[in-house]
């Protein structure tokens, strides 16, 4: 079976491609993120601006017009028809220890709007400080510790609104 792979370019238009269309593509990269590209006996240079490759979303840049295009290959597609999502591991609204320690800093405070991956304290454990990030967007709605205080794992260390 050939791999497919479903395109979306502004969230308007939508095809497939299979993997042999994409190979038969005349493509030449010519930096890091340009490329040459040759369709119809026409050529233009396209521009990757902006890359999202958790989402597998990029901007290109096309002359002076900027798209935003989404790529699906086999196993994208087969988890969205199972009924998950990248954004549902996002619902977190907990922060729990992942092992015991000693609260060292705290970042963040109560009604502070952070982005993922904010630093939001500073766990000791076993000699290390572990720095504990925000798994998503959100706002702080409590936390439940204090610097100086002792934790045990799995323990509620900050909560999301």
């Amino acid at each position: 079976m050939a791999s497919n792979y479903n395109v979306s370019v502004n969230e308007t238009y939508k095809f497939s491609l299979l993997k042999t269309d994409v190979e038969k593509m005349d493509i030449l990269q010519t930096e890091p993120s340009k490329y040459h590209i040759l369709k119809n006996n026409q050529p233009f240079n396209a521009e990757v601006v902006a890359k999202d490759f958790h989402r597998k979303i990029y901007k290109v840049k096309v002359k002076s017009e900027v798209y935003e295009v989404a790529i699906s290959d086999e196993l994208d597609q087969q988890i969205s028809r199972m009924g998950f999502s990248l954004g549902s591991t996002k619902n977190i609204t907990e922060v729990l220890a992942p092992m015991p320690g000693l609260i060292l800093e705290i970042r963040v405070k109560e009604g502070e709007t952070v982005a993922e991956d904010t630093p939001l304290l500073i766990l000791e454990a076993m000699k290390m400080e572990n720095v504990l990030t925000s798994p998503r967007e959100g706002v702080i709605k409590n936390i439940s510790v204090k610097v100086g205080e002792t934790v045990d794992k799995k323990q509620l260390l900050i909560s999301y609104a």
